[in-house]
């Protein structure tokens, strides 16, 4: 199951947006690596502002080193530099960056007028959501490592930068956040299955 429209909204993104940024980025000798890093660099800037309680700030930067996000592979394929330890560099600096996000807002929760009640509510759903993401993500490296190759689900990665972004900016992160936790785990169990079909048919 995907959201409606998600093939859509990612073939208009990949015509729209990454293979012109590709372009750009190969004009200015970028390697996919270093959009990589320089991706994950962004984030933790927005984590900063977003602990320091500029949260609009902190949204928009989160979303452009979001965006960053989509023009490594990009340039990689346009470049024919696709490797296995730049698979794996991204894969490790996008968990990077979400923690990074994450420690930023919990900061930020920690460090605002708020009443204890909603503190604990706040990083509560905090971790939960941390926790789900995670572990949709590890299943389809997990699933990669026993052969079988995924991206099924409602809340993937590319879900949660958006939301994560938007949260931000609106301000209305922690309602955000719970929502992401929900359906990332919901996520998390509607990947394992398909994984587990998947192994069965190559079984």
């Amino acid at each position: 199951m995907a959201l409606p429209g998600r093939d859509e909204f990612r073939g208009a993104v990949l015509r729209y947006l990454e293979l012109p940024g590709a372009k750009l980025f190969r004009a200015l000798k970028f390697t996919p690596n270093g959009i990589t890093i320089l991706g994950f660099l962004i984030t933790v800037v927005s984590a900063y502002l977003v602990g320091a309680g500029w949260l609009l700030a902190g949204g928009i930067v989160f979303l452009v080193g979001g965006g960053l996000d989509l023009l490594d592979g990009g340039l990689a394929r346009l470049t024919g530099k696709a490797s296995p330890f730049g698979a794996l560099l991204d894969s490790v600096f996008d968990r990077l960056s979400e923690a990074a996000l994450f420690v930023g807002i919990a900061v930020y929760a920690l460090r605002d007028d708020i009443s204890e009640d909603r503190q604990i509510f706040f990083i509560t759903v905090l971790l939960l959501a941390l926790i789900f993401s995670q572990g949709v993500s590890y299943l389809r490296a997990r699933g990669e490592g026993l052969g079988v190759f995924t991206k099924a689900g409602l809340m993937t990665r590319p879900e949660r930068v958006v939301l994560l972004g938007v949260g931000l900016i609106i301000g209305q992160i922690e309602w955000v956040l719970l929502a992401i936790a929900v359906v990332s785990c919901f996520t998390l169990f509607q990947r394992m299955f398909t994984i587990r079909d998947m192994l069965d048919k190559t079984g």
